[in-house]
């Protein structure tokens, strides 16, 4: 367990010492700004529409979140492999899941210190809205939100663990997100278990019609967290098949 705090801590500090995660955070909060500035001006000229914290957040997962996580997650594993200090990593007393969690974490908790950041944004709203915003609605969004960053943020860590290609690992994470995405459009079109079962696996469909609307439903809970712990299971497993090679 220890040196998986480890791992995660020289992983956080090292998106620091990243020009990429700079460009990621200014964009980000630039874009964020905009349009919250936007919404307030909007509200102030027609006078007949509420700023809503749940606009700004969207705007966050999509596409800014997406994009993040591919580019943030694509050299957490296939950089070392890439480098070859993989096996040197393999060779220390280090166990396979301790490296696939401690870069998870180290992640994870670097995109929870923007998500962090951005309570910048209610905390603003709060004063300029009478009575203020619903706190129990703010709080249920940002769980939504975390949820599904620690899931696809997993998911990235997997794929980076399968190629030594940045490039590769980085479309690879572009293209699962997305079809996680769009799986359960096709769900219209269809009745019965099948449709059940394409909106089950929506890795936003569990956010959007329950965390966004205030509602904090255990399936969903257990949905992330499931997927988050399965995407970490199998780039363990990817890591240890290296060992055999």
């Amino acid at each position: 367990m220890r040196n998986m705090w480890i791992i995660a801590k020289k992983e956080y500090i090292s998106f620091y010492h990243s020009p990429i995660a700079y460009v990621i955070g200014v964009v980000t909060f630039l874009t964020l700004g905009i349009f919250f500035w936007l919404q307030i001006d909007f509200a102030v000229q027609t006078q007949q529409f509420v700023p809503d914290i749940r606009n700004i957040l969207d705007i966050l997962i999509f596409p800014l979140l997406f994009l993040a996580v591919p580019v943030l997650t694509m050299r957490t594993i296939s950089d070392e492999n890439r480098t070859g200090t993989l096996e040197l990593i393999m060779t220390a007393p280090v166990r396979d899941w301790e490296l696939i969690a401690g870069k998870w974490l180290g992640t994870y908790l670097f995109f929870r210190t923007i998500i962090a950041l951005t309570w910048i944004y209610p905390f603003v709203l709060n004063f300029m809205v009478d009575p203020g915003i619903d706190q129990s609605l703010l709080t249920a969004n940002y769980l939504g939100l975390s949820l599904l960053t620690a899931a696809m943020t997993a998911i990235g860590i997997l794929l980076s663990s399968l190629f030594k290609n940045q490039i590769a690992a980085l479309l690879a994470s572009l293209g699962v997100l997305i079809i996680l995405w769009i799986i359960s459009a096709p769900a219209q079109l269809m009745q019965g278990v099948g449709a059940d079962l394409l909106r089950h696996l929506s890795i936003t469909d569990h956010y959007y019609e329950t965390f966004r609307y205030g509602i904090v439903d255990l399936k969903d809970i257990i949905y992330y967290l499931s997927m988050t712990v399965l995407a970490l299971f199998l780039g363990t497993r990817a890591v240890e098949a290296r060992r055999w090679r």
